[in-house]
């Protein structure tokens, strides 16, 4: 890739960059073999890692030469231009050095994606970005597999997602997944028992589920206000409840699910 400098910004190819506040973004659908935010040189160096490919990168004047390097095997211009201009052309400050315009890669199956997998995530719903790329940090940091993210989930390559996630959501395997009761049928033809986090009145405590943990686990996860649905809690084996304490029911979706992994990792591992 090379150094293009702007002064203006007449340039089409910089449509990619252009109103990327949240409002706008959250107005965009997933796009199926469209394009993603990556922000800042970690994340860029992670996405180009993982075998995605930039199309163009927006770089402010002091971290060119510490971009070049990340994207050289690529082709595509990298803009430059000063701080006024580039806050004018994406709506925000730029303060983490860079963003690049990555293509989306095509999303594996869902029966690729666990193949090989003890523990996977599954996130029903769940529409804050920020909440989805917590749980993608925690499901990298505490050791599961992959995640699997419904039809409706907020999209984890949407900027904010990958940010909150520090890159992790160029590194853990995912995939959507489709509605319940299906979606719960085929993990289970796949060997997995499926655990719901919810409240009902059938819910054992996350200790006694790990006691005799399963061999195969997807944790599903529900959204901040409903929670999961209840044709996903019909669906199954179990339901699981973090107990809790001075009259809290229940912790933010993000924590819950680094809980949560972490008792059935370190219980898996355990076997």
């Amino acid at each position: 890739m090379h150094p293009v400098r702007i002064d203006s910004l007449d340039d089409p190819r910089l449509d990619d960059f252009a109103r990327l506040t949240d409002v706008a973004l959250r107005r965009v659908t997933e796009p199926e073999g469209g394009l993603y935010i990556a922000e800042s040189n970690t994340v860029i160096e992670r996405a180009v890692r993982a075998g995605h490919a930039p199309r163009s990168v927006l770089v402010q004047e002091k971290w060119l030469d510490s971009v070049l390097p990340l994207v050289a095997e690529h082709d595509g211009p990298v803009f430059v231009g000063s701080d006024a201009l580039l806050e004018q052309l994406t709506g925000f400050r730029m303060h983490r050095g860079a963003i690049a315009a990555m293509h989306r890669p095509e999303l594996p199956s869902v029966a690729d994606v666990v193949r090989d997998a003890r523990l996977v995530v599954v996130l029903e719903d769940i529409v804050d970005h920020t909440n989805v790329g917590a749980v993608f940090r925690s499901v990298a940091g505490l050791g599961a597999d992959a995640v699997l993210v419904s039809p409706r989930c907020a999209d984890p390559l949407y900027r904010r997602s990958v940010r909150v996630s520090m890159g992790t959501v160029l590194q853990v395997p995912w995939t959507r997944i489709g509605e319940w009761p299906a979606a719960g049928e085929d993990l289970r033809a796949q060997g997995f028992h499926v655990a719901a986090m919810a409240l009902t009145d059938r819910s054992v405590d996350l200790e006694a589920f790990v006691a005799d943990v399963p061999e195969r686990v997807a944790l599903v996860m529900g959204t901040e206000g409903q929670g999961l649905t209840p044709a996903a809690v019909a669906a199954a084996d179990t339901t699981v409840r973090i107990p809790m304490h001075h009259g809290v029911d229940s912790l933010n979706v993000a924590a819950a699910s680094a809980v949560g992994l972490w008792a059935v990792a370190h219980a898996q591992r355990a076997r």
